[in-house]
Parts: structure tokens; sequence; C-alpha cells
């Protein structure tokens, strides 16, 4: 589990793809201290399990799942990536509940100046919307961000100076792809309702009706 707030940015330093999968080396510092094999590491927003690690690089395997559904198959050495650790139960929770399990890509369409904010527009398969709520969150590439609007297939985000320097989002142009995860509370709440053989679910007053009326939905 991680809370989307970047640590670091680190850099592909070795890239081997194969029939099975990609074997990935990424150079980075903060998110490797006292770091150990087996250590989940979200990159570009995707949890990855280091298989060998020091104080200045880590390995890992891109399964051939991750590879289809996220922008690491785009990857090229000396490429920047968001990196955190995993939580501990002592880490401040200043973002939100991110798996690192990717959802789609998204493709940005815009990119706009408001004052010293920029404003990226970033469009999204149809079906995964219904998981995009104003001003709610979003995880971009591993990010937390929170939502300004959205409309039919897109959505958009504002990063101020200090956000477009740490994160990747801050330096890609119209047209790159970035990893979408969507809030993992909505996937829940949509599962329980969607749930209508269940004789809890059908006593439960956790309804469509009751989530709208008190603003939920």
């Amino acid at each position: 589990m991680f809370t989307g707030l970047v640590e670091e940015m680190g850099t592909v330093a070795g890239l081997i793809a194969t029939e099975g999968g990609i074997k990935l080396k990424i150079s980075g510092n903060k998110v490797l201290a006292q770091g150990k094999i087996g250590d989940s590491i979200a990159t570009n927003g995707v949890c990855l399990t280091a298989v060998e690690i020091t104080n200045s690089y880590f390995v890992a395997h891109v399964m051939n799942e991750s590879i289809g559904r996220t922008n690491l198959k785009n990857l090229k050495i000396g490429e920047k990536v968001n990196l955190e650790k995993s939580l501990t139960l002592q880490s401040p929770l200043g973002g939100h509940l991110v798996t690192g399990d990717v959802d789609c890509l998204g493709i940005i369409s815009n990119i706009t100046s408001d004052g010293f904010a920029k404003i990226y527009t970033i469009e999204i398969p149809e079906k995964y919307m219904k998981y995009i709520v104003e001003k709610g969150r979003v995880a971009i590439d591993g990010a937390s961000l929170t939502l300004i609007d959205f409309d039919k297939n897109s959505f958009r985000v504002s990063l101020i100076p200090h956000t477009q320097n740490s994160i990747t989002l801050g330096f890609k142009k119209v047209g790159h792809e970035v990893n979408i995860e969507t809030d993992l509370i909505g996937k829940f709440v949509e599962r329980i309702l969607s749930f209508k053989g269940s004789e809890e679910v059908k006593k439960s007053p956790l309804t469509s009706k009751m989530l709208f009326e008190n603003g939920f939905l």
C-alpha cells in the first residue's frame, strides 16, 4: 500500500525485454535506504518487488500483465520515474490509499497555464470515468493528485510549481501516456452495491439512494 506522495524521481539504469517480461534496473536514493530484497517500490505507480537491491539501485521483474496495462513498456534508459516505498504503520498518510495496481493508461490531451499552476487534461477509457469524482483523488504515475473537474472521458488536475518539479507529470507533454489508478473506495462501494444476490446486501441500509443523499455519488 502507498500514499501517492512521490519520494523521489529515479532513473532507468537498465532494461532487458524478453518474451517473459522486462527486467528493470532503477537507480535512486531515498527509497533504497535500509532496503532489502522483497521490498515493494511503486515505480510510476506500479507496485514492483525488488529482487536485487543496493544503496544506489534496485532490480525488479515486470510481468506481461503490468507491461500491457502500464507505460513501463515505453521506458528508455535514462528516463525519469516516480518512486515511492510502501507504507509502514508509522508512515504519515498525506495523500490517499494507493495500491500500486494500475487500472488503465491515460493520455495527456491538453496542458494550459493558470497563474503559476499548470492544468493537465487526461483522457481515459470511458468505463473508468465512473470512479472519477470532482475534488476526489486519482494516482497519475503513482502521484496522488486532486481532481478539478471532468467530462465524459477526461478529467483535469492542477500542479503547483513544487509538484511540477517533483514528479514526472511536470515534465511530460501532450500525447504522453500516464498510468492511472482510480480511487480504491469507489470500487468497493460499486462491488457491494452490484452484489445483489447476497441476503446481507439486501438487508443493508447501504443503497445508491442513501449514498446519493449523503453526497457520496
